[in-house]
């Protein structure tokens, strides 16, 4: 039983390391000053649909003013006004 113990535990502080190993100072200071990790499920939605390093984003004109009216918060992703998307 002890042995299950230290392992479980082992596994926690292992994952708890590897996952505070992922971001910057920065990152975690922006995680910190919020209480979700995004601002609403369009966050969300924008966020995974554009994680990839900003490569080719996708950015719709509803995109913009969801994120203006709701104050997104993290990486900011650049494009050209001509590159939106209109709806």
């Amino acid at each position: 039983m002890t042995s299950m113990w230290r392992l479980s535990l082992l596994a926690i502080v292992g994952l708890a390391l590897s996952g505070a190993g992922c971001a910057t100072s920065d990152q975690w200071a922006d995680w910190k000053g919020h209480t979700t990790h995004f601002a609403s499920g369009e966050h969300g939605l924008f966020s995974l649909r554009n994680d990839n390093e900003g490569r080719r984003p996708r950015v719709t004109r509803l995109d913009v003013d969801a994120s203006r009216a709701e104050n997104w918060w993290g990486k900011t992703i650049s494009v050209d006004s001509a590159q939106i998307i209109q709806n």
